[in-house]
C-alpha cells in the first residue's frame, strides 16, 4: 500500500501553516479524511511534560508506599522509575518528532514491533485512562469531604459536567486546562518543599518537634528508612508507577502540536525536572518530616486525603488553614488528572478505529477536530463513578483499577522497543541517525536501559503480588495486582487469532518508514550545539 505524502510545512497555503493532522494508512487499516487540529502550543506541551499527571499518585498514594516501604525505599523506588521515565521520554521524543502521527506510541509499535502487540498496547492504554476517569471523578468528590460531609453523587456529577464543558472546546480546552492546572500544581509543590525544609530545620513556632533530620529513619520508635525489607521495597514501584502515570501524553499529544520539532524536544527535556524535583525531592522531604510509623497513613489509598501524607505533614507541625490550601490543590490535581484521561483514551480510540483495530464509526472527527464518539464512550464510562453509591462499590472499583495495574510499565517498555526496532530499521535502510530532525539525548541504548529496569520491575511486582506485605500467597490479591499481564496476553493473542497473522515482529527490511514522516527540511536547522556557550548547552540540554 502506498505511503501518505511526506509533509513539507513551507508548502501548505499561501500562510505557510502547519496542516491538521491527517489519520494515515498501517497497511492494514483505513484510511479517511478526519482531521485533528493542531491547536497544542509550546507552553501547552511544556506543562503537559512538567505537571500533565501530578495527582493523586503523588499527593495520596505515596502515603501508603511510605507506610509500607519507609522513606528510603520510596525515594529509591521513584528514582528508579524515574530513570526509566527519563530513557521512555528521550526515545518518544525521537519519534514522536519524525512521526507526529495520530495514536502515538500504539502507532509505533505496530509499526515497529509487531501489528498485534500494538493492538494490546492500543487497548490497555485506551481501557485504563477510560477506567481511571471515574476513579479521578470519585477521588474528586472525596476531597470535598475534608470539609463537609455532602452527598459525593452530588459532586460526582458536578465534576463531570465539568469535563464535559471542557470537551466541548477541543483540543484548545484540554491544552488551556491543563496549563492552568499545571501552574497550580508546580507552585503548590515548590511551596510544600520550601515548607518542608523550614519544618525540618524547627523553624515552625507551632510545631514543637524542634529539628528533626532523620529521626524517622534511624530505626526507632518503629519508623524505618527500609521497611518490610525487600517486599516494601518491590511494593513501592506500582505505586511510583501509577504517580508518572501520563507522562508519555506528550508523545499522544503531538499529533496536535503546531510545531513538534519546537516544543517537544523542550517539553521531553522538563521531565527531567518533573522527575528530580517534584517527585523525588518533594517525597524526600516528606519522608523527612512524617513518620513512616503514623497510623494515619493506613488510610493512604484511593483518594483518602485526609491520609494524605502531604496533608498529614502540614497537620503535624501545627499549622491552622494551610491543610485545607493544599487540600484544594489535590482536588484541583485530580481534575487535572481527569481531563489528562479524557484526552488520552479518545485519541488512542480514534487511531485504533483509524488503523481498522476498532469500528470504524469510532475514527469519526468533526469539523472542529473532535472525537466525538470516544468522547461520548469516555464520559459514559464516568458514569461508573457513580458505583460508588452502591454497597458493594469499592470492591467493583478495585478489579476495575487492578486492570490498569501493570499498564504503565508494558506501555513505556514498548515505546523503548519501539525506539530500538525503529533505529534497527532506519540503518538497515541506509539512513543516517543525523538526518533526524531530533535525536534521544541518550541513544539507543537508553532505549535498552528502559527496557532492563521495566522487565526487572515487572519480576519485582510479580514477586510482591505472589508473596504479598504481612500475608501468604493469595490467588485473589495475585490477579488484584496482576491481571493486566494476562489481558496484555488475552489480547496480543485475539488478534493474532482474529487476522490469522501467525508471525511475529516486523522485519528490518519491511518497515514503514515514511508514511506520516514529518519533512523539516526547508525549515531553519536548530543552532548547532558546537557553535553555542558551555552555559547554552548545558541550558538546552536540561530545559
Amino acid at each position: 500500500m502506498a505511503a501518505d505524502p511526506v509533509f513539507d510545512e513551507k508548502t501548505v497555503g499561501e500562510t505557510k501553516q502547519p496542516p491538521p493532522t491527517s489519520d494515515h494508512d498501517i497497511e492494514n487499516g483505513t484510511t479517511h479524511t478526519a482531521e485533528l487540529r493542531r491547536g497544542l502550543q509550546g507552553r501547552h506541551m511544556q506543562m503537559i511534560a512538567i505537571g500533565g499527571s501530578i495527582g493523586a499518585g503523588l499527593f495520596v498514594g505515596s502515603g501508603g508506599a511510605l507506610q509500607s516501604g519507609g522513606p528510603a525505599s520510596l525515594v529509591i523506588g521513584f528514582i528508579i522509575i524515574g530513570m526509566m521515565l527519563l530513557c521512555t521520554v528521550q526515545a518518544l521524543g525521537e519519534l514522536a518528532v519524525l512521526y507526529p502521527v495520530n495514536g502515538a506510541f500504539f502507532n509505533y509499535s505496530v509499526r515497529f514491533i509487531d501489528k498485534s502487540w500494538g493492538f494490546a498496547m492500543g487497548y490497555q492504554y485506551a481501557i485504563g485512562w477510560l477506567i481511571t476517569l471515574p476513579f479521578e471523578i470519585t477521588a474528586a468528590g472525596i476531597t470535598i469531604s475534608y470539609w463537609h460531609e455532602y452527598n459525593i453523587g452530588i459532586w460526582i456529577a458536578v465534576f463531570l459536567t465539568t469535563l464535559i464543558i471542557v470537551q466541548v472546546f477541543g483540543v484548545k480546552g484540554y491544552g488551556e486546562v491543563e496549563f492552568v492546572l499545571g501552574i497550580i500544581k508546580v507552585v503548590a509543590v515548590l511551596g510544600f518543599i520550601i515548607f518542608g525544609i523550614i519544618v525540618n530545620c524547627g523553624g515552625v513556632p507551632t510545631d514543637d518537634r524542634g529539628y528533626i533530620g532523620f529521626r524517622y529513619w534511624n530505626g526507632k520508635d518503629g519508623n524505618h528508612a527500609f521497611r518490610n525489607g525487600f517486599k516494601g521495597f518491590c511494593s513501592v514501584f506500582v505505586t511510583a508507577a501509577f504517580a508518572f502515570g501520563g507522562t508519555e501524553m506528550v508523545g499522544l499529544a503531538a499529533a496536535e502540536a503546531a510545531d513538534p520539532r519546537k516544543s517537544l524536544p523542550k517539553a521531553t527535556k522538563q521531565v527531567f525536572w518533573r522527575i528530580a524535583g517534584f517527585y523525588v525531592v518533594s517525597l524526600l522531604i516528606m519522608g523527612i518530616i512524617v513518620p513512616n510509623s503514623s497510623e494515619d497513613l493506613l488510610g493512604s489509598s484511593g483518594a483518602n486525603t485526609k491520609a494524605s501524607p502531604f496533608v498529614l505533614a502540614i497537620k503535624y507541625a501545627g499549622v491552622k488553614g494551610l491543610p485545607s490550601v493544599f487540600n484544594a490543590v489535590i482536588t484541583i490535581s485530580v481534575m487535572s488528572v481527569a481531563n489528562s484521561c479524557t484526552y488520552g483514551s479518545t485519541r488512542t480510540l480514534q487511531a485504533l478505529a483509524a488503523a481498522g483495530m476498532a469500528p470504524r464509526w469510532l475514527g469519526y472527527i468533526d469539523k472542529k477536530g473532535r472525537p466525538l464518539w470516544p468522547v461520548v464512550i469516555q464520559m459514559a464510562f464516568g458514569l461508573l463513578a457513580f458505583i460508588n453509591e452502591s454497597a458493594d462499590g469499592s470492591t467493583v472499583f478495585t478489579w476495575l483499577l487492578s486492570l490498569t495495574g501493570l499498564s504503565s510499565f508494558f506501555v513505556w517498555g514498548s515505546i523503548c522497543l519501539s525506539h530500538i526496532r525503529f533505529r534497527q530499521g532506519w540503518k538497515a535502510a541506509g539512513r543516517s541517525v543525523d538526518d533526524l530532525p531530533f535525536k534521544s539525548q541518550l541513544g539507543v541504548y537508553g532505549s535498552y536501559f528502559g527496557v532492563f529496569l521495566v522487565v526487572i520491575c515487572l519480576i519485582a511486582t510479580f514477586y510482591i503480588s505472589l508473596f504479598p506485605i504481612g500475608g501468604s500467597p493469595n490467588a485473589e490479591a495475585f490477579f488484584e495486582s496482576y491481571i493486566a499481564a494476562p489481558i496484555a496476553i488475552a489480547l496480543f493473542a485475539g488478534w493474532k487469532i482474529y487476522t490469522k497473522d501467525w508471525s511475529f515482529g516486523i522485519r528490518v527490511e519491511d518497515m514503514d518508514l515514511d508514511s506520516g514522516r514529518r519533512d523539516y527540511a526547508d525549515l531553519p536547522p536548530p543552532e548547532p550545539a558546537r557553535n553555542l556557550s558551555i552555559g547554552r548547552r548545558m541550558s538546552q540540554a536540561i530545559f
